[in-house]
């Protein structure tokens, strides 16, 4: 029997061993957006999404409404990645298609433009020259699917991309997967919002901005509308829901309620609240947290 060479030997499982970790990587369309600068956010140099595919059809569309305006997320212009981007000076007859893409857990948990914090499981998007905040319908055209989401971040910075979206709604509009996807983008107007278009900012608009707090977010801002709770979860069985609520109500220091819908089927939403300021809000975050409920939504009613 012929014994190989121990040299040889060695280089043959050098060779097995590389092959085996070089396992071919997934294309770049099928992962989430990566538009940060490297280096931002410590120890999370790529963006990645659940293991599994999260069901986020329970989660409600974004509600538009009337909201003030800051310079917080707004500098008009601005520029990154060395380009230059100018808000749309009016914004109320926005329509345009192109590719969106999502964004993930590199990013959740981290601060939007305005100071907000990123909750991929909510209904919001990153948009270049929308005014922050603003509400759009997002279509996917593919499958006719649309979502309405709240846009208080910015990006993508890909020329060829016009909106990135939580992984919440990338998902019902069938996009995680693939990790782009063919959209139209229109901006939807609350009803009673007067406001005038957002022009580039002047010498007498810094002057005269609102004091922004180190969070990036101003006193006024804090002020949450009527209504506001945090929904942790959705059941169609009544007693599931109420043993829920019951085990997690013992470990908070918020009310519990559970809001009933009947149409088109009974459906038992779990929800926290309500909060009149943003600083409440997060604390309940925290709360949440600490007892591995992560995906809790802002809801209105």
């Amino acid at each position: 029997m012929r014994v190989m060479n121990p040299s040889v030997l060695f280089l043959v499982v050098v060779v097995l061993l590389n092959a085996c970790s070089s396992a071919p990587e997934k294309p770049s369309s099928s992962v989430p957006s990566t538009s940060s600068t490297s280096g931002r956010y410590p120890g999370k140099d790529n963006d990645w999404g659940p293991a599994d595919e999260i069901d986020m059809s329970h989660v409600p569309d974004a509600a538009p409404r009337y909201e003030i305006r800051t310079i917080a997320g707004n500098k008009n212009p601005y520029t990154i990645l060395g380009k230059t981007y100018n808000l749309l000076e009016d914004e109320r007859s926005y329509k345009e298609r192109g590719k969106a893409s999502w964004y993930g857990y590199k990013f959740n948990g981290e601060l939007t433009s305005n100071g907000e914090l990123y909750n991929m499981f909510s209904m919001t998007a990153a948009h270049k020259t929308l005014p922050i905040p603003s509400y759009v319908r997002v279509t996917n055209i593919a499958n006719n699917k649309s979502v309405v989401v709240r846009v208080n971040d910015r990006g993508p910075f890909h020329d060829d991309r016009i909106i990135d979206l939580s992984y919440a709604a990338a998902q019902r509009l069938g996009i995680t997967q693939v990790g782009t996807g063919d959209v139209e983008v229109e901006i939807v107007v609350p009803d009673d919002d007067p406001r005038p278009p957002l022009r580039a900012a002047r010498k007498t608009d810094v002057n005269n901005a609102p004091t922004v707090q180190s969070t990036g977010v101003t006193a006024t801002d804090n002020v949450l509308p009527p209504g506001t709770y945090l929904q942790i979860a959705a059941f169609a069985i009544e007693k599931s829901a109420q043993q829920f609520a019951a085990s997690v109500g013992s470990k908070l220091t918020y009310p519990v309620i559970i809001s009933v819908v009947t149409n088109p089927a009974n459906l038992f939403r779990v929800r926290i609240g309500p909060f009149n300021d943003a600083q409440a809000l997060q604390v309940a975050r925290e709360q949440l947290q600490k007892i591995d409920i992560f995906q809790a939504h802002i809801v209105y009613q």
